[in-house]
């Protein structure tokens, strides 16, 4: 894997906002970036399918292992919730996608370093914006990306097909906007009926006791991008119970975007090489691990938020964030393999419940936060 210095299309604002990445820019920085672009083998490819793959069925026998087990109160999660998870994984609720982070510095396997496995973002780049770049720069290269293909196949699974699906995010978000828009069209090309509507105008009608719009029309089946765990503590979680709306992604996502499931997964898989030393309790960590340097990780936390990196017993990095109270795990820190002074971290999209997709993103930090660059591949 080289990280090769690339001139960027001398129209490429345009190109890449003709396919949907309106937010290549955002404040006046850099987001979407391709001055670079990072070349891999076949091999090195096949090599991070199968950690997605492999992670993911791991993470499918531990979100199994903490309903058998009670493992509810390590993962936070609200009491009044719980039923209702159980009830989706039992139902085997309808689940369209996810990405994992993982940390890979093109020796060994990469190591996972998260699971977004709720409302991950950078869909646009990584299915849409980097294949045209692609077409344009190296047409006779090739690309670990059939997310497209993959969605639509995963969209025509959900029947019945009568009822369609409304789409939605939060306003004044173009990042979520776009993204939604793009899951919408997929989902139109795999026959079904959809409509956007924006998370503020949903309510919860009384008289019919369903989820409506602003309209009061009805809503049958909800894609939102929007956290569950923010859901559970909102005005509307009580009538969650009444399972008159199916929601992608369905509850039992919420075993998996939890941070919590990083040490079960290293409880029941020890030494995966995949893996990396994780625990729920500090002191764990540092008994069963000579490594000096870990990383302190909210269970709920996103975009890089309240990440503490400890060295040598002190905290040398913190970033800020309204996140913690919920509490932590800590993870034994990986080799992100810095390239040309930038920290790459690897996004393998699982969607339809397969690999299927890779889009990198770097930063000049160990961190990655909101606002790290989206760099294009190919192999």
């Amino acid at each position: 894997m080289h990280r090769v210095k690339t001139s960027p299309r001398a129209n490429w604002q345009q190109r890449v906002e003709e396919v949907g990445l309106t937010f290549h820019s955002p404040e006046g920085q850099t987001y979407w970036d391709e001055s670079a672009c990072y070349e891999l083998t076949a091999a090195e490819v096949d090599l991070v399918e199968k950690a997605g793959n492999d992670v993911y069925a791991m993470c499918i026998k531990a979100a199994q292992h903490i309903i058998d087990k009670d493992l509810f109160e390590r993962l936070a999660l609200p009491p009044e919730a719980i039923p209702l998870i159980v009830e989706s994984w039992n139902r085997d609720d309808f689940s369209l996608y996810g990405r994992f982070d993982f940390a890979w510095s093109g020796f060994g396997p990469p190591k996972l370093l998260e699971f977004n496995a709720d409302t991950p973002t950078a869909l646009v780049e990584a299915a849409v914006a980097q294949w045209y770049w692609l077409q344009d720069v190296k047409p006779k290269a090739d690309q670990f990306n059939s997310i497209h293909e993959k969605l639509i196949r995963g969209w025509s699974k959900l029947v019945p097909k009568e009822i369609g699906v409304e789409f939605t995010s939060v306003k004044d978000h173009p990042e979520d906007e776009q993204t939604v828009l793009y899951l919408q069209d997929t989902a139109h090309q795999a026959g079904l009926q959809t409509r956007q509507v924006y998370m503020e105008d949903i309510g919860f009608h009384p008289m019919l006791r369903r989820f409506v719009d602003a309209q009061n029309q009805t809503i049958d089946r909800l894609f939102k991008l929007f956290p569950w765990e923010w859901i559970v503590a909102s005005e509307f979680a009580p009538h969650l119970k009444l399972n008159v709306c199916q929601f992608i992604e369905p509850m039992w996502k919420m075993l998996l975007s939890n941070k919590g499931i990083l040490p079960i997964l290293w409880e029941l898989f020890p030494k995966h090489p995949n893996l990396l030393p994780a625990y729920f309790d500090e002191a764990d960590l540092r008994k069963n691990s000579f490594a000096a340097r870990y990383i302190r990780k909210p269970l709920l936390s996103r975009e890089g938020a309240n990440i503490q990196i400890i060295e040598h017993g002190r905290a040398t990095t913190e970033t800020p964030g309204e996140y913690g109270e919920e509490g932590y795990v800590f993870q034994e820190a990986a080799d992100l393999g810095q390239r040309d002074g930038n920290y790459p971290v690897f996004g393998v999209w699982i969607v339809d419940h397969e690999a299927c997709g890779l889009g990198i993103r770097e930063d000049r930090t160990s961190v990655t936060g909101n606002l790290s660059r989206f760099v294009p591949h190919l192999f």
